[in-house]
């Protein structure tokens, strides 16, 4: 069985080695590792060079946001079963990949998700532990998520599902997520582990502004999908990321 990874970048020379080596480094050998950049100008692409022999795919072309990039690399992949790791993320150890795809066997699976530690200034200090949990829709209308960076997907949900939803800017991961579960019902299985260390500084948390776009995107992705939105949604989301501070 074969994993694809895919690495969104756009001037990532500053932490883009310690990702890719936390790719290349794997145990797991059926591995296709595709990077989308966005034309990156600080040196980004110098570093994919030195990685050339070990990169399947990559493209370095001005892009449509993030999600247009991941859609890039998901029309690329030709592996069973796909994951997708930022540019400041990093995989927590070199076996994470191979127990992803030792549970993917079980073929009534759709998806696996595990849990991320964040980190700040320094990677091997947690300034936020995000333990997703057992799926549950009523978790899911209040707030909870499955984390990204640590999901991974069959080929063949993103066939059935569709791909990125490109007009978000913030949010299109979330909305992806809630699509697959509220709409098509994805079959999902936790692992009680951190598969990923994530940079705790992404776009949506930059600033105040950034944050009520956030927000504004959170509910649209309930309006794309025709589902009500939740009440009292962004303010149980808010006490539910608060609390990821308090769990390690």
């Amino acid at each position: 069985m074969k994993i694809s990874i895919i690495t969104p970048s756009y001037n990532s020379k500053k932490t883009l080695s310690r990702t890719i080596e936390s790719v290349v480094s794997q145990e797991c050998k059926d591995i296709e590792y595709i990077i989308i950049d966005g034309g990156s100008t600080d040196g980004t692409l110098e570093i994919i060079n030195e990685y050339k022999d070990k990169i399947s795919k990559k493209i370095s072309e001005k892009d449509n946001g993030i999600y247009d990039a991941i859609n890039k690399g998901i029309n690329l992949a030709t592996g069973d079963v796909i994951g997708i790791l930022n540019s400041d993320d990093f995989y927590d150890n070199n076996k994470v990949l191979q127990t992803v795809l030792n549970i993917f066997e079980d073929s009534n699976i759709d998806a696996i998700y595990g849990d991320i530690n964040y980190f700040a200034n320094d990677i091997k200090k947690t300034t936020r532990y995000w333990e997703a949990g057992e799926y549950d829709e009523r978790k899911l209308n209040n707030g909870w998520a499955i984390p990204h960076p640590a999901l991974f997907l069959r080929k063949s949900v993103y066939d059935k599902c569709g791909l990125y939803n490109v007009s978000f800017k913030i949010a299109g991961d979330y909305e992806f997520i809630l699509r697959i579960l509220k709409i098509y019902h994805i079959n999902l299985k936790y692992i009680s582990k951190v598969l990923v260390r994530m940079y705790d500084g992404g776009i949506s948390g930059r600033n105040f502004k950034q944050r009520r776009s956030g927000w504004k995107e959170l509910k649209k992705a309930w309006l794309v999908n025709n589902i009500k939105i939740p009440r009292f949604f962004i303010l149980k989301r808010i006490f539910y990321k608060i609390s990821q501070y308090f769990t390690f």
